[in-house]
């Protein structure tokens, strides 16, 4: 192997940047977040590195996204790729696994070990600190150490004496394999590739290992068509120490070479690892703590280290990286980066990096605009070069427009606010009707009030990128879209409430966990309008209503309803801080001119939800927001609308905390005293605001906080944070309220707004423009299927968007009895629902659906009389991913009298549970047209999911709609 230098320059200030201090790497504890829900992992990474070389104990479900989880006691090998803390799986690639006697070629996991490669180990021979981990194994006597260098790890095996020595190399591991290659050039080196498919549909590892010693045999297992699949590596008897570096690339072998090549270890295990704590030093030492004991300095540095590792670097030592288009690329002059989990990362991490990794977010930014360049869209959560689509929003707007609007990112203004509209103007995701309407309507579109609330910000940080750049009609057109929430706001519950069929959803609660939401519920986005905060306030009747729902937020029954979500940790109440839609709302106290219970708040949380142990995450670590806000709350630092620059101000959480920033300023916050605030000092002079700007953080300065008597800082209005600049206000979206959306005989029809100034209109003639029809002074009286068509006007404002709602005038003598009853969250308004002609759609998340769970699917349709009946059916859906799966069979029976039933017919289907995909199929059973009274439908369900389904043993759903009677 050629030795070259590795690329690793630590700054010298960096390693003294506080004399005295110890440093706060020696605090890190990288087992933080494996336990519990966290999902991080414990091997060695340095920051921002391609390499995550750690242990894989859970190959599989929720607990395993990070391959590892603390509670485990087995290891079935040591693979270079991590994620940290998602909270969908992936990654593990390029798996070594040391072992002696006998080498087997399965890893026996879950339960098998003693029949595979695996081993089991002792939780106290596990150590780790940053930059390395240890561990021995139990079954072969070998002692492990792993460290890492940006590309490359490096592994330390101890082999006793007397035992075959063995490394196995494993390129089954875990993910589905689509294309793979092993070789062996000499008796020190192996190479090969993996392309596998998971999370990332298409990810590509090109890896070289160098091996300290040769080998004295080696085997290439094969699958049965010549695949090269595993290696074992035989290295004698003699046991002693055995070391492996290996090098990584996305793009091809001479980049995993030239990455090798670059970071050349020469088998120095003890320098590498040095050098490697001596990066997270150079990372770390920029804080200082004072005050805090070795359990928060153990919190704290770790979430540090946390907030540091991700993006991961993507480019190779030479600036090549695998692009959106899976073309090679080269990065000039920069690095070029991977795993942007931005509906986490930009409420906290991103934020923070403008604050202390400046460079690097230059770099980030130039990678989200390759990334465009590339592939046609900015990454909304991109995953080694594959958008996966997870979560929702265009959240890399926000990303972009903070580093530019804070003067990091100068040059380009136009196309990166060009890449920025090309987002928010394209079809999908419920867009479309977001444009349109102004609103997304829970029948278009899953999540419903969760897409439009982050829509709405999302926009508001194009505008102020357009105003920026002056591009004023941009400015205008984002500033108008951003003001969407307006549309959701129910005054009637206070909530951001689901809008369906133009009318408030009904039943509504809170409470309630469902598909109108993400990862959340109503009361977790019924403050999801930071961007227009003053607005929100007033629309809410003034401070006094505002500080009382905020306060019951935190204060109410903290039980949810509807779908068990495991993300919806970490409760007060139902602010939930185990997920990042509730990662702002603590701090909202500061827009009501109370600070003081934002300090009390953040308190808390600060002190019960991170610990120093393994579970001592509340929730997913999310690639470092639950690290990066922990961080900036300890601070007192936060921006609830990122893009604002605006960092609202709290005490510190010790007495006097420093960050020192790349251009050697330094901002340092203290507090002096006990209890409340009773005034503040920034520099020296008296600050009555709660909030700095931007740049007076990031040139530096000290802020202290005296503490005693609650004073009045913070209160007056002029010294809240300001609401964004925006163009007048709008009329929001007037509603229609009925008692059923299908209906029998006549029903009233009345309309509202949430505007008593505003006039509406309205029309139930498709050839009428609503804003020419009636003036609305009554309820409407309907007796057939009617459509309205309705409009909110008030000069000289603009009409709001046009509302339609469509009601159902159902048979007179039809009538539907339930023989079992569909879980609460899938009763698609009701019986009437499976006989009003219209089919459910094929996303069942926007409703329309019976689902049934864990049980068989029944009822009995009356027709009032008999009638010729010469086909009888339903519809029914198949979503094997959600549990939803085709009933085994659909069972007809007809009855001329309504009491006495005989079959009619049976109807199967060739639908395999295998087949993935959204499979809509009508099952029907053909009739004699003889007449019927009544027909009973029976679907009987497939029963528990099969054993390879992530969900195996649990519930499957059939979910129904329409009946089909003809």
């Amino acid at each position: 192997m050629k030795q070259a230098l590795i690329i690793l320059v630590i700054p010298a200030v960096a390693l003294a940047a506080f004399p005295g201090w110890a440093s706060l790497v020696d605090h890190v504890d990288p087992f933080i977040g494996t336990g519990g829900h966290g999902h991080t992992f414990p091997g060695p990474t340095l920051p921002f590195g391609m390499v995550q070389l750690s242990p894989d104990t859970r190959l599989e479900g929720w607990d395993g996204c990070s391959v590892y989880h603390y509670s485990d006691t087995a290891v079935f090998g040591f693979s270079h790729t991590h994620l940290s803390g998602t909270g969908v799986g992936d990654y593990g690639d390029i798996l070594l696994m040391p072992v002696t006697g006998e080498p087997l070629l399965e890893n026996g996991y879950p339960d098998r070990v003693d029949e595979g490669y695996g081993s089991r180990f002792r939780k106290e021979t596990e150590k780790a600190e940053a930059g390395w981990y240890a561990v021995h194994l139990d079954d072969y006597d070998v002692a492990i150490e792993l460290t890492a260098t940006p590309r490359t790890g490096l592994h330390r095996y101890v082999f006793p004496a007397g035992k075959p020595a063995h490394v196995i190399i494993d390129l089954t591991h875990r993910d589905e394999l689509l294309d793979v290659d092993l070789t062996v050039p000499d008796d020190r080196t192996v190479a090969g590739f993996r392309r596998s498919a998971a999370w990332a549909r298409d990810q590509m590892v090109h890896f070289r290992a160098a091996f300290s010693r040769p080998f004295t045999a080696s085997k290439i297992i094969t699958d049965d068509i010549g695949r090269p699949l595993k290696a074992v590596l035989s290295f004698g008897d003699k046991g002693g120490d055995l070391l492996v570096q290996v090098g990584i690339s996305a793009v091809d072998d001479a980049g995993a070479r030239g990455n090798l090549e670059a970071e050349w270890a020469d088998f120095d295990f003890t320098a590498t690892r040095a050098r490697a704590r001596a990066a997270w030093s150079a990372a770390l030492d920029r804080f200082e703590v004072d005050g805090a004991d070795d359990a928060d300095l153990t919190v704290l540095a770790t979430a540090l280290y946390h907030s540091f590792i991700a993006p991961n670097l993507f480019s190779d030592a030479d600036g090549r990286y695998r692009g959106m288009d899976f073309q090679t690329h080269t990065a000039e002059d920069r690095d070029h980066f991977t795993v942007f989990s931005l509906w986490d990362t930009y409420r906290a991490t991103h934020p923070l990096f403008t604050l202390v990794e400046r460079d690097r977010t230059q770099d980030l930014v130039a990678t989200m605009l390759a990334q465009y360049d590339q592939g046609g869209r900015l990454p909304v959560w991109e995953l080694a070069a594959n958008e996966t689509d997870c979560m929702i929003g265009y959240h890399s707007v926000s990303v972009i427009a903070d580093a530019y609007l804070k003067g990091i990112m100068t040059g380009g203004e136009d196309h990166a606010l060009d890449a920025m509209i090309s987002s928010a103007k394209r079809d999908h995701f419920g867009l479309d009707a977001y444009k349109r309407d102004g609103f997304i309507s829970a029948d278009l579109e899953s999540e419903s009030v969760s897409k439009t609330l982050e829509y709405a910000y999302d926009d508001l940080c194009i505008a102020r990128m357009a105003a920026m750049t002056g591009r004023m009609d941009e400015f205008d057109t984002f500033s108008r879209r951003s003001l969407a929430w307006r549309h959701l706001y129910d005054p009637a519950t206070g909530c951001f409430r689901p809008r369906i069929n133009g009318q408030w959803l009904k039943p509504y609660d809170p409470r309630r966990v469902d598909n109108h939401h993400t990862e959340a519920n109503g009361w977790q986005y019924r403050f999801a309008a930071p961007h227009d905060l003053q607005a929100h306030i007033q629309v809410c009747g003034g401070d006094g209503p505002f500080l009382a729902a905020l306060d019951s937020l935190f204060t109410v029954e903290s039980a949810t309803t509807g779908r068990d979500q495991p993300d919806i940790t970490g409760r007060i109440g139902q602010y939930a801080h185990g997920n990042e839609p509730s990662h702002h709302v603590a701090w909202l106290y500061h827009g009501a001119g109370r600070p003081q219970r934002s300090a009390d708040r953040i308190g808390h949380i600060l002190e019960d939800f991170y610990t120093p142990e393994p579970d001592g995450l509340i929730g997913n670590e999310d690639c470092g927001q639950m690290s990066s806000w922990y961080l900036l709350a300890a601070y007192g630092l936060y921006d609830i609308a990122p893009s604002s620059r605006q960092w609202l101000i709290i005490p510190p959480l010790h007495e006097r905390m420093s960050m020192r920033f790349e251009d050697g300023a330094q901002f340092t916050t203290r507090r002096e005293g006990s209890g409340a605030v009773e005034s503040v000092t920034w520099n020296g002079k008296p600050l009555s605001r709660s909030f700095l700007w931007h740049h007076e953080v990031a040139e530096g300065g000290e802020l202290v906080f005296y503490l005693g008597k609650e004073g009045d800082w913070g209160k007056a209005l002029e010294d809240r944070p300001p609401s964004s600049a925006r163009l007048g206000d709008i009329i929001p979206a007037p509603w229609a309220d009925a008692p059923a959306q299908r209906f029998r005989g006549r029903m009233k029809v009345a309309l509202g707004v949430d505007d008593p100034r505003a006039e509406i209109r309205w029309t139930d003639d498709p050839q009428v423009d609503p804003h020419l029809g009636i003036v609305y002074d009554k309820p409407i009286t309907i007796a057939a299927t009617t459509t309205l068509r309705f409009v909110a006007m008030k000069h000289p404002l603009e009409p709001s968007p046009v509302v339609a709602a469509t009601f159902t005038a159902l048979p007179e003598d039809w009538s539907v009895t339930l023989g079992a009853e569909p879980n609460p969250q899938y009763t698609a308004g009701g019986p009437d629902a499976l006989i009003d002609g219209v089919r459910g759609p094929e996303d069942w998340r926007r409703g329309g659906w019976h689902g049934y769970e864990g049980k068989d699917f029944s009822l009995t349709l009356d027709l009032g009389e008999a009638r010729p009946v010469a086909r009888a059916g339903a519809s029914f859906l198949q979503d094997v991913r959600s549990w939803i799966v085709m009933p085994q069979e659909l069972l007809v029976e007809t009855s001329r009298d309504g009491r006495t039933f005989s079959p009619a017919g049976r109807v199967g289907h060739d639908v395999a549970v295998e087949d993935y995909g959204v499979i809509l199929r009508d099952l029907t059973v053909e009739l004699d047209g003889a007449p019927v009274r009544a027909l009973r439908f029976t679907a009987t369900g497939s029963g528990p999911m099969p054993p390879w389904h992530p969900g195996a043993g649990g519930a499957s759903f059939i979910f129904v709609d329409e009946l089909i009677v003809e």
